[in-house]
Formats: structure tokens, sequence, C-alpha cells
């Protein structure tokens, strides 16, 4: 486990003046236009303040454009804000474009399931309604080394990037910055303090944390000590692949094409052996029989005939490439392109095997044939997706730590602890995919997981790191290997990432720094952009006493359930306890909870 940045200075600013004469300056300066770091810049330039989101690719959005197309989030309307607004627009481009009872709106899943290049357009109709305030630059490549920030009084004041079309050195200043990366490379620069790796278990008391070895749906099994380690979980690419005749690409051998790499693949196929457990008792692998390339890979229909394909959590080999990737968070571009490009060859070389190879049955390959890349995506790519999924970089140690408590009740059919700065609500499971490679005897990969959880709020201190001002950490937030897993997905680092271009609006326009700005204040200026900070299943951004029932429960006014019931009288408790608040102010017995929560909410209370 890694706890501080060790890395060779490579200094940019030796560049010689003229390339390195470029200066800019904004409020806000973002690096990475992944899906969180989006959100930031549209909410800062919503908020009135200059912004700039520096990219080191030709294309923005991040997995969601890459590939991700099955949107990961366990309860629908836990996460709200901008994150509501993309699959607002994802929703209304099927049904504007194919009709409301079209198979694209269907199959669109009301905007939650899309093609990558609708999540790229939608990312960049966000961008461009913002431009009198949001610039975005792209082939800026921000390499991770000290050089490239300069840090003044513990505040990080400027950063330098190449311009990879140019080689030129650019320098941007501003009064606050986001690290938007997947890696953490900017706060990891500026020296902040970062993990990289599994706790073990006893560190922090989480079941699933250090090495496991979990049969799918069943308990750990032999081998499952716990011990901490340096591993991270694999990468793989999410594909986008279908069967249209009419849109399909045809896979060919890449040119660095392993077939041993494959061949325990064929043996299981032949013996039906996977990753469930070995009684019967787990949940069955639906997937596997939904089609051959469900054996290959977890397809989930999007619309135009296309699935995302994600790793097959059901095998010992599928398109996670475990081990490989371990240097990725702490190395530089040079290494992470040639993995990115390992990546890619070890992919296409497994979709070829799975058609080609006579190690498998032929109707088996013949239905894997019928699938090819999808013509009408990634068409400067070779119809590829652009990015790697990075499930996990650096995790920045921030003014607050979310382990596997914070996801998990604190009893029965009750909620995970409320945290009373929370900038958004937002709910999946313990997620974790497998960090080694198949081992002889053992009943899964070690270190894939699924753990159950429940809607959970997540406190502003995991996006500000300790130490360093000036700056804030959407999406390497802090967090354990195992809490980090539930907060990885696009829809939550979307919603950190607008609390993030919020609070950094909040921290120019006061002059203080991000970790002083005043959190109840951001509370109200989320709330009433259409965040969720508290999940209840009975209400949703513009219902009447919204507003007043979220501040209510974070303020701990509200029994520890899920339903806020605003149209109902208080029990006898609530209202002693609330007319002992209110005193005159306080409504008849028979009104609704709503007015009442309205009234303390007036009050402050």
């Amino acid at each position: 486990m890694q706890l501080r940045p060790i890395a060779l200075i490579v200094l940019l600013s030796l560049a010689s003046p003229a390339e390195s004469a470029a200066e800019s300056s904004f409020d806000v300066v973002i690096v990475g236009a992944t899906p969180g770091g989006i959100m930031a810049g549209v909410a800062a330039a919503r908020a009135g303040r200059s912004a700039a989101i520096l990219e080191r690719g030709t294309h923005v959005g991040g997995l969601p454009a890459n590939g991700l197309g099955a949107t990961d989030i366990g309860t629908r309307g836990a996460t709200g804000g901008l994150f509501l607004e993309f699959v607002g627009r994802v929703k209304r481009h099927y049904v504007e474009t194919y009709g409301p009872d079209s198979p694209q709106a269907r199959d669109c899943s009301d905007g939650y399931h899309f093609e990558p290049r609708v999540a790229e357009r939608v990312f960049e109709d966000l961008l461009a309604e913002r431009k009198d305030g949001l610039t975005v630059l792209r082939n800026r490549q921000f390499d991770a080394e000290p050089g490239n920030v300069d840090v003044e009084g513990g505040r990080v004041v400027a950063v330098r990037v190449r311009d990879r079309a140019t080689g030129a050195v650019e320098t941007y200043r501003a009064k606050v910055f986001i690290d938007a990366t997947y890696e953490g490379d900017l706060a990891a620069a500026a020296g902040c303090e970062y993990r990289v790796g599994r706790e073990g278990r006893d560190e922090f008391g989480e079941a699933m944390a250090g090495r496991l070895y979990k049969p799918w749906g069943a308990d750990p099994a032999v081998g499952s000590t716990g011990q901490a380690d340096n591993a991270i979980q694999a990468f793989n690419y999410r594909l986008c692949l279908t069967k249209d005749p009419a849109d399909r690409v045809a896979i060919e051998k890449p040119a660095r094409y392993d077939r041993d790499e494959y061949l325990s693949l064929a043996d299981d196929i032949r013996e039906g052996r996977t990753t469930a457990p070995a009684d019967g008792k787990g949940p069955k692998p639906t997937a596997l029989a939904w089609d051959a390339v469900g054996r290959i890979f977890n397809p989930v229909a999007i619309p135009n005939r296309k699935v995302d394909a994600n790793n097959q959590h059901w095998n010992f080999l599928s398109s996670d490439l475990p081990e490989e990737n371990w240097p990725w968070p702490t190395s530089g571009w040079d290494w992470r392109d040639r993995f990115a490009t390992r990546l890619r060859d070890y992919t296409l070389g497994l979709l070829y095997f799975a058609q080609n190879d006579e190690s498998l049955p032929e109707d088996f390959r013949a239905r894997c044939r019928e699938w090819g890349l999808s013509r009408t995506e990634f068409a400067d790519n070779g119809h590829f997706p652009r990015q790697v999924y990075v499930r996990e970089g650096r995790r920045i140690v921030g003014e607050s730590w979310f382990t596997a408590k914070d996801a998990i009740p604190t009893r029965p059919n009750g909620r995970p602890p409320i945290h009373a700065d929370s900038i958004t609500a937002s709910h999946y499971a313990l997620d974790s995919h497998a960090v080694r490679k198949r081992e002889p005897g053992r009943a899964h990969l070690d270190g894939f997981f699924s753990s159950p959880s429940r809607p959970y709020t997540i406190p502003y201190g995991v996006i500000v790191p300790k130490g360093v001002d000036g700056l804030l950490t959407p999406v390497p937030v802090s967090g354990t290997h195992v809490g980090f897993s539930t907060l990885r997905m696009e829809p939550c680092w979307m919603a950190l990432g607008e609390a993030a271009g919020e609070a950094a609006a909040l921290a120019v326009e006061s002059g203080a720094a991000p970790r002083r700005v005043d959190v109840a204040t951001l509370q109200r200026r989320l709330l009433s952009r259409g965040a969720v900070l508290m999940h209840f299943r009975d209400m949703k951004p513009g219902d009447a006493h919204f507003q007043a029932v979220q501040r209510a429960g974070l303020r701990g006014l509200l029994a520890d359930d899920w339903a806020a019931r605003p149209s109902d009288p208080p029990t006898a408790a609530e209202a002693a306890r609330w007319r002992e608040v209110l005193g005159a102010a306080a409504p008849d017995l028979d009104a609704p909870r709503g007015e009442w929560l309205e009234r303390l909410d007036a009050a402050g209370r």
C-alpha cells in the first residue's frame, strides 16, 4: 500500500521560454474531462465563475462515452442534479429521434442505457451551453510530477500542461483547482497523501477487505486471509458490440495474439465450469444462456441493437486483465499508453479466439461470429473504445474517509450512517473486480466481490484533501479500497463533480479555501439545482417540501426509515419534540409533516 507519491521530478518548465510562455487565468481549473470533470465545469460556470477543463484526449466524456452504456446505479432517484439532467437528455434524444414507442426509446431504459456516441453528444451539448463561462481545451496532457504544480503557502496556484499537438507548455492559474482524473494525478503532483492498494480486513473492520476468494453469491472461501497488499482491481474495455449486419465490423486477428492466453476459457466452456458456488446455492448465471457471447462477456442491451459488453464475472477469464494494470495509477502516460495497447490486443484476441479457435465447439464459434464491433461507434479509432476503464487509481486521503461501514445499514432495514455534511446521496453495491489472475485450486479470482449496500450519504470531506488547499478531488475520492468500490460509479462521480464545481464557485465568491466554505450554504445551492443529499423513496427533486425534508433528514429530525411522508401528520412524539423547538411558531397538530418541516427549516432548527 502506497501512502505518499514517490516519483522522479521532471520539470516541464525546462522547455525553452518560447515553448512555455503561454499563461492563462481562470477562477476554476479542472484537470480531466471525465463525467465528474464535465459536471464540475458546468456547475462552476453556471454559478457565474470562469472555468477551464484541461483534457488529454481529443474527445470528452470518460467511460460513458467509451462503452459504459449501462449505467451502474443501485437505486434510481438516489442521485439527482446534473446526473439526472444527463439521463433526461439521453431519454429525450431517443424519444425525439426515433419516437416514444420505438425500440430505441424502450431500450434506453428511461435514459439510463445509451450508445457511446449519444453520451458524448449529451456531454458536448452540456459544455457548449456554457461556452461564455467554460473553456474546454483538448490535447492538454498533465504529467503527475511535482514540477508541474506551483504550491504557495500550502495552496495550489498554478499547473502546467503540454499541448500534445504542438509540444508547447502552458501554465494555468486559478483560485481553485479540481482533480477530475481517474488516477488522481493532479493531487499527487501537488503533494497530497494518497493510497493505492487494499487495506487489510482488520484496519477498518471491512468484511471484503484484503485478500479474498469469494465464489459469486457465496461466502468467502479458503485462502481469504484479509491481508493488505498493493493490488488494484482489474481494468478492461467496455465494448460496444452488435449483431446487426448493417452495423457490424468483423473481428480481425490482432497483430500481437497469443492463443495460449485463452485456452483455459475453452476448457471451462467444455466442462461447464464457472465461479458459482460448488453447492449450486448461489444465484444462477443467467447471462451465460443469453447468447454465446454471454459466455465470454456480460452483455447488457443498449439502443440500436447494440450491447455494452463488460467482463463476465462468472468466468475465470474474460475481458478483465488483472495484475498487469497494477502500475497504472502511479505510472506516466508512456507506460499507460503501452498498457492500453496491450489491453486492446488482449481484448480483440479474446473475441478472435471465441470466434475462430478449434478448441471451441463449432456451433459456439458460429454464434460468436454473429457479433462484431459497431461501425457507428469510435469511427476514428477502428470502432474500438478510446479509453481504458480505469476502475481505481489513487485514492486521495481527505478530511473524511469513506469505508464500507458508510454504505451499510446500522440496523436491519435501516439506513447507513447519515452524514450531516452530505453533498450527494448515491447507491451501488460494494463492488470490486479481480486483482489477480487465476490461481490453481481457488474458488474465484482474488478480489472479486459484490456485497449489498443501501442508499447512503457522502460527506463533503471525501473530496477535500488533507494538507493541501485550493484543490478538490471529486473523482479520486477519499476512501478505503472497499469504500471506494461503491463510490467509483459514474452517477456518483457526476454528483461529486457537480458538488465540487459549486464548492469551488462558493470558495471564489467568499475568498475562503474550499475546506472552509460554509457547507450549509453549499447544500442549499445544490438542493436548489435538484441534487439529492439524502434518499427518500417517496420524494424527488421538485416535490413540495423536498428541500425542507432533505435538510431535516440530514439534521436527524426524521425517523431512521426510507419514507418522508410529507402529507401525513407527525407522530405524537414528533409533534411534541418539534413543538418544543418551534414554540409559538408551531402549526396546528393536524398540519402535515411537510408544513412542520418547512417551519423547522425556516427557524434553522
